[in-house]
């Protein structure tokens, strides 16, 4: 796995990315025959006995990356991984892994001890997607119930498309994990299968800290990460503030290592 910088002129940049909201979003049970081969049916709960997984459930054989509360799985070849920080306290938010023309971006939040949270943020993410003039439907999916999603996006040039994306959750004990897939693999299931691989592989290790459901749980950067050659303090658009720790965070500096 290396690690790298993406120039920010080769993309759309997401135009305002969905924030959640108080609203609800009812499940489109009309969609159940176009499922996913093997995909659970609507309403039921995700099965992680083939993970993701808690820290207490690492398989001690495997070697990990550690990135603090998400820990990914090191594997050789062509993926490449960023972690995003956030330029106003210097925190990293989120890693996202791109393989080819595909990526996924991961983050990890607190959960209550006794229910899961991933049926209310999909209905808000839902909700804020419509408000902003975006598509989404509600589909079960691989890790369960999902968002097939057209999000607003602005171009280089200032343009406003929607870009694909598709919001997945999955419910542990007393931790979220959030992966959001872009590119191919938010259109096409067989691209996708290798990403999905890596977020079954992938642990969260939740602390036994207090924290307030939906507050991101601390990443950090590995022992050898640096910034890119070039890249430095300033050189990014500062992050607007983050208000809920599930909004998907903006690009800000970026870590980059080569190995």
């Amino acid at each position: 796995m290396s690690w790298f910088r993406r120039n920010k002129g080769d993309e759309a940049s997401p135009a305002d990315e969905p924030e959640t909201t108080s609203a609800s979003s009812a499940a489109d049970d009309d969609r159940e025959d176009n499922a996913p081969k093997g995909a659970p049916a609507p309403g039921d709960v995700y099965d992680r006995s083939n993970g993701p997984w808690d820290e207490a459930e690492a398989d001690p054989e495997v070697t990990y990356i550690d990135l603090g509360a998400i820990r990914l799985p090191a594997r050789e070849g062509t993926i490449q991984m960023r972690l995003e920080i956030e330029e106003q306290t210097n925190k990293v938010i989120a890693a996202t892994v791109q393989l080819n023309d595909s990526a996924v971006q991961l983050q990890a939040f607190a959960a209550p001890r006794t229910s899961g949270i991933w049926d209310d943020i999909r209905a808000e993410i839902a909700a804020s997607v419509s408000r902003q003039g975006g598509e989404v439907d509600d589909v079960p999916g691989v890790f369960g119930r999902e968002l097939l999603a057209k999000v607003p996006a602005r171009t280089p040039d200032g343009r406003t498309v929607l870009q694909p994306a598709r919001f997945s959750g999955v419910d542990g004990p007393r931790w979220f994990l959030r992966a959001v897939f872009h590119g191919a693999a938010a259109l096409d299931q067989e691209k996708a299968l290798e990403l999905e691989s890596l977020v079954r592989d992938v642990v969260v290790v939740r602390g036994t800290d207090a924290m307030a459901p939906r507050e991101l749980l601390p990443l950090s950067l590995p022992d050898n990460a640096h910034p890119a050659d070039g890249e430095g303090e300033g050189e990014s658009a500062p992050a607007e503030e983050k208000k809920d720790a599930l909004r998907p965070p903006e690009r800000g500096p970026e870590i980059t290592e080569v190995r």
